[in-house]
């Protein structure tokens, strides 16, 4: 099985939501499912098949997060040199086409969020910058065509 890379703080999160999952939602499912139970006729029942297919979900969610936690492995950002683009780093980049600056941070795939700047390692633009330097253009092959940037900055952050 290969290995899932994680910035402590993402795994913790994982965990928390796993935790979560397990020790709150499943037994307030089973709560609902029994109550539901207790209305009468199962095959007319919105509630019960409400409760049931919630309970799929989450016994779903918490097969994929106990997968994922057991294939994860924290990478140690302390012992990156921040001089090129890795797993970890903060980087700065700028549109070459409209000067466009924007910042991500390049983490795994289960921590990806766009909202946050969370890019994961295997998206096509974490993949044309891994490995780049400061100073060095980058062209990256999008859906509307290739997109050019520069590497502005790059930076270790501590988690």
């Amino acid at each position: 099985m290969d290995k899932i890379p994680f910035t402590s703080s993402g795994l913790e999160k994982i965990k928390s939501e796993l935790n979560n999952l397990k020790k709150l939602e499943r037994p307030n499912i089973i709560q609902a499912i029994a109550v539901a139970r207790e209305h009468g006729d199962l095959k007319e029942n919105a509630e019960y098949h409400a409760a049931k297919d919630k309970q799929s979900f989450v016994e779903g969610r918490i097969t994929e997060l106990e997968n994922v936690t057991s294939r994860a492995e924290v990478i140690n950002l302390s012992k990156l040199s921040g001089k090129t683009v890795t797993f970890g780093t903060k980087v700065k980049i700028i549109d070459e086409e409209n000067d466009q600056e924007t910042v991500y941070q390049i983490v795994g795939p289960y921590e990806a969020n766009l909202e946050l700047g969370h890019i994961s390692i295997v998206s096509p633009i974490a993949k044309a910058l891994i490995g780049k330097e400061e100073g060095t253009s980058v062209s990256v092959s999008t859906p509307g065509g290739t997109k050019n940037y520069e590497i502005l900055s790059i930076e270790i952050i501590s988690t």
